[in-house]
């Protein structure tokens, strides 16, 4: 199992639960080798430099616990417009799910509506992955990353 309609609702239904409707919020969810869903919200906090994306929350449930990660989705609510977005992995939640390899999937906006999605694995978002040129030009493997 990966990237799917369950897996965004996770993350739908705890942003609702933690943020009610009107209120600014996102969270994220990501789909771990067995089939489970862990789910996670970023901190709010005053001081913007000790923040955390949604997702870093069940990267790391996911690691303690010792299961990969197969697929990931963050949203969050964008007041102006009253909807609510699917965000791509920044660049630091990339390089955090780079651990699980190249064939991880993330939810990407569709181009026509950033309300929709659709799956892309790491390697569509980063097919010249930096830490590959240490690696005979492969993605490095689990091991490798936890060296």
């Amino acid at each position: 199992m990966g990237l799917d309609q369950e897996l965004v609702d996770a993350a739908l239904a705890l942003m609702d639960r933690r943020w009610p409707a009107g209120e600014p919020g996102g969270a994220a969810a990501v789909r771990v080798t067995d089939g489970g869903i862990l789910t996670s919200v970023g901190l709010d906090n005053m001081h913007g430099s000790v923040a955390l994306c949604q997702e870093t929350g069940a990267f790391v449930q996911a690691y303690t616990l010792e299961r990969a990660v197969t697929a990931s989705v963050c949203v969050c609510r964008d007041l102006e417009h009253g909807r609510v977005l699917i965000l791509p992995p920044c660049g630091v939640c990339q390089e955090r799910l780079a651990l699980w390899g190249p064939e991880v999937e993330v939810a990407v906006p569709r181009a026509d509506d950033p309300t929709r999605w659709e799956g892309r694995t790491l390697a569509e978002l980063q097919p010249h992955y930096w830490a590959a040129q240490f690696n005979d030009g492969k993605w490095p493997s689990y091991a490798q990353h936890s060296e």
